[in-house]
């Protein structure tokens, strides 16, 4: 199983950046796919989850600026638009897909970096 984590960057605080995760390789059900977030010196973070029926979940810090959307009934293709983003934003984020059954697979990261 691949997962293939895409769309970080550098921006100022305010911008936007897209985040891209694709999941290929493997025949099991996905139960829920999403992002988690970890800053230096700080533990990861949920930032924003999608289940099999669409719902959403999203961070407190984060809600009302970052959408998650999934490109197929199946949650193997999701995108997370950063809006808004704040300097407490950087960090490195994660893609995570949950199987119905089954052990999670992370993503390799990527680093979203936001200048003040």
């Amino acid at each position: 199983v691949q997962l293939q984590a895409s769309g970080g960057g550098l921006v100022q605080a305010g911008g936007s950046l897209r985040l891209s995760c694709a999941v290929s390789g493997g025949t099991f059900t996905i139960n829920a796919i999403g992002w988690y977030r970890q800053a230096p010196g700080k533990q990861r973070e949920s930032v924003a989850i999608i289940g099999s029926g669409g719902r959403t979940i999203y961070a407190d810090s984060v809600n009302g600026r970052f959408t998650i959307s999934s490109d197929n009934a199946e949650n193997t293709a999701v995108n997370l638009q950063m809006n808004s983003l704040k300097p407490e934003d950087t960090a490195v984020y994660y893609c995570l897909v949950v199987p119905r059954i089954g052990s999670d697979y992370w993503g390799q990261g990527t680093q979203v970096t936001v200048s003040s």
